[in-house]
């Protein structure tokens, strides 16, 4: 892992938040998941999920809530609090990095900036150190998935995939986050196959 990624350890995040503004909205949810080789195909190694109650100043836009499903007042969401998540998320992260001999974590998203962002603000607005991600690279699969598939909206990224995409459990952090990292893997483990050819064919050619 270390090698193929320089040093960084992929993880993928998806979060679900009261509206678009990192400094105003909340996050509602967050999911996370790690990543391993297994016999040289990257795949989705553990999965994490937290439910979060929003800042007590946080704008909820009620627009929001239709998307996410989520019910800020159902008991049985067993909500934390936003600091608690992000230091959860955080010791995750760190054991993931050790355990796989990175030095840092990478944050895989789709639309990556915006989850970054979320957890960027959230992480500063509570005051959490030690913040185990690069301060501004990501791993965009919009991106990733616009080079391999010509197309940037999850769903029909994952259709040309040959990725199963459920809409009716759209919009949960973690079926989007599981959606995003097979996605992930699917084009990481073509583009190393794509590589192979192509070193094959310069050493053929000696190009």
């Amino acid at each position: 892992m270390a090698n193929r990624f320089r040093g960084f350890l992929p993880v993928v995040v998806d979060v679900e938040t009261s509206g678009f503004d990192s400094e105003r909205h909340g996050l509602l949810e967050i999911a996370a998941l790690t990543l391993r080789f297994d016999d040289g195909a990257l795949v989705i190694d553990g999965r994490h999920r937290w439910p979060v109650r929003p800042f007590p100043e946080a704008l909820i836009n009620p627009d929001s809530l239709r998307v996410t499903g989520i019910d800020l007042n159902d008991p049985t969401r067993r909500a934390i609090p936003e600091t608690e998540a992000i230091k959860q998320l955080f010791k995750m992260a760190r054991s993931a990095i050790r355990s796989h001999g990175c030095h840092r974590g990478i944050l895989v998203g789709h639309n990556a900036a915006f989850d970054a962002g979320f957890i960027l603000s959230a992480a500063k607005r509570v005051g959490v150190k030690r913040n185990p991600f690069h301060p501004f690279s990501t791993i965009d699969t919009a991106a990733l998935a616009a080079v391999a598939y010509g197309h940037t909206v999850l769903r029909e990224a994952c259709a040309r995939a040959g990725i199963d995409y459920d809409k009716d459990q759209a919009h949960g952090a973690l079926y989007d986050a599981e959606r995003c990292a097979t996605l992930f893997c699917e084009i990481v483990n073509g583009w190393g196959s794509a590589l192979g050819e192509r070193a094959a064919w310069l050493n053929v050619s000696g190009d």
